[in-house]
């Protein structure tokens, strides 16, 4: 398994778990807290990339 996979599989069961999200945005948002959780409990950083062209 790739190891986003995995990081993946935890998200969803241990920070997601449960949730109804009622649109998109609330579900990246609650994605995004997720990931700062994990890594904040795990001393690792989490860093954002902007993958939107700009053209």
């Amino acid at each position: 398994m790739n190891p986003i996979e995995l990081e993946w599989e935890h998200l969803k069961r241990e920070e997601l778990s449960g949730q109804i999200f009622e649109s998109e945005s609330e579900l990246a948002y609650c994605v995004t807290m997720g990931l700062e959780a994990r890594g904040e409990r795990n001393g690792h950083q989490v860093e954002y990339v902007n993958l939107r062209s700009s053209s």
